[in-house]
C-alpha cells in the first residue's frame, strides 16, 4: 500500500512539473469584424396580434459569414397595439371629461421597449367620458311631481 502511495505521489508531482514548465500560449487577437450591427424589424406574430412570432434580424459586411437570421419573440398580449406592439407604457389615471368633446384623456409613459424598439417617450390616449349626468332643474321637478 505505501509502495502505490508513493508511486502516486510521484506522478502527480512530474506532472505537477511538466504543466509549470510549459509557456503559456498568448490567447489568440479577436479577429476584427467589418460586419455591421444586427437591425431587427418588429416581432410579428404567428396567430392574431399578439403572442408568439418572429422577428427578421439583417447586417452588412462583406466578409459576414452570416447577414439575415430569424428570431423567436413575443408580444405581450395585454400591451397597447396601438403605440407599437414592442412599447409598454405606464399610465396615469384618466382626466376630467372634457364637456366640449365628450372625451376623456390620459398621459402614458415608456415603460419598456423590447428589441430596441423604437417607442415614443410619452403617448395620450382618449376615450368617450361615458354617460354624461346633466343635472335637472329642481324647480320643474318638483313642480311637475306635485300637480300629480
Amino acid at each position: 500500500f505505501t509502495a502505490a502511495f508513493l508511486a502516486l505521489v510521484f506522478i502527480l508531482a512530474a506532472v505537477s512539473t511538466t504543466e509549470a514548465g510549459k509557456k503559456e500560449k498568448p490567447e489568440k487577437k479577436a479577429k476584427k469584424s467589418d460586419c455591421g450591427e444586427w437591425q431587427w424589424s418588429v416581432c410579428v406574430p404567428t396567430n392574431g396580434d399578439c403572442g408568439l412570432g418572429t422577428r427578421e434580424g439583417t447586417r452588412t459586411g462583406a466578409e459576414c459569414k452570416q447577414t439575415t437570421k430569424t428570431q423567436k419573440c413575443k408580444i405581450p398580449c395585454n400591451w397597447k397595439k396601438q403605440f407599437g406592439a414592442e412599447c409598454k407604457y405606464q399610465f396615469q389615471a384618466w382626466g376630467e371629461c372634457d364637456l366640449n368633446t365628450a372625451l376623456k384623456t390620459r398621459t402614458g409613459n415608456l415603460k419598456r421597449a423590447l428589441h430596441n424598439a423604437d417607442c415614443q417617450k410619452t403617448v395620450t390616449i382618449s376615450k368617450p367620458c361615458g354617460k354624461l349626468t346633466k343635472p335637472k332643474p329642481q324647480g320643474k321637478f318638483y313642480l311637475l311631481k306635485a300637480a300629480h
